[in-house]
């Protein structure tokens, strides 16, 4: 069967074990509350590394828990892969699970390591993966720069969905002043990556997907 094979790696985790546990188990809560139906192949649940892992269905959103541990102010640094491929039939939580697409995250996991990467995508599909390599590891950048404040109102802007005008409301502020903070995070230009990258990721594992059993290209049509 062919999923999304994802692992949130706590960076450093070794200098607060008690914090990286206390985090991943706040974000790992999140992720099972707001995963939509059928968006799991698997749990999400973290190892006693500190590493969550996390088995998604094809076409489910690859960056939302990036995206939600990224925006939370309370959040510990993290390093990401996301790997579409093979895995092998099973049930249980992903910790559990594996095949292919799990040797394959594990060694992205150790070549964003040694890039100093955080975040590495594989769709299957070598040109794709190129532009990839190259894209997901700004959209972590810009993600690792955000402030506090930047988060908490990036958070209510790209997680909640909510307009500039409700976020002022709800933080008891001006809506100049969410502009400005919200601006000066690049708030806009995140979206606007997030949104190529998972573009390119599905495009990339569409163009990989193996022919169906039996499957022939039809001969084309004789000109005249």
């Amino acid at each position: 069967m062919n999923a999304i094979v994802l692992f949130g790696d706590v960076i450093r985790s070794r200098r607060d074990a008690s914090g990286s546990t206390t985090w991943l188990r706040t974000l790992t809560a999140e992720l099972e509350a707001t995963s939509p139906p059928g968006s799991l192949v698997a749990p999400f649940e973290f190892t006693q590394g500190d590493e969550l892992q996390g088995l998604l269905a094809p076409g489910a959103d690859p960056l939302d828990a990036v995206l939600r541990a990224s925006f939370n102010p309370d959040r510990s640094p993290m390093r990401w892969v996301i790997v579409a491929g093979e895995v092998d039939p099973g049930t249980g939580p992903a910790t559990q699970r594996t095949g292919p697409a799990f040797i394959r995250a594990r060694e992205r996991l150790a070549e964003a390591v040694a890039r100093r990467d955080n975040l590495l995508m594989s769709s299957g599909d070598p040109a794709t993966d190129a532009l990839l390599d190259r894209l997901a590891p700004v959209l972590a950048e810009m993600l690792d720069d955000l402030t506090r404040r930047q988060m908490t109102i990036g958070r209510l802007l790209v997680i909640d969905g909510l307009r500039r005008s409700e976020v002022a409301d709800r933080l008891h502020v001006s809506r100049a002043t969410v502009s400005v903070v919200a601006d000066r995070a690049h708030i806009r230009s995140i979206t606007r990556l997030a949104s190529a990258l998972r573009e390119l990721f599905d495009a990339g594992w569409t163009a990989a997907a193996p022919e169906p059993a039996g499957w022939t290209a039809a001969a084309p049509e004789a000109a005249g």
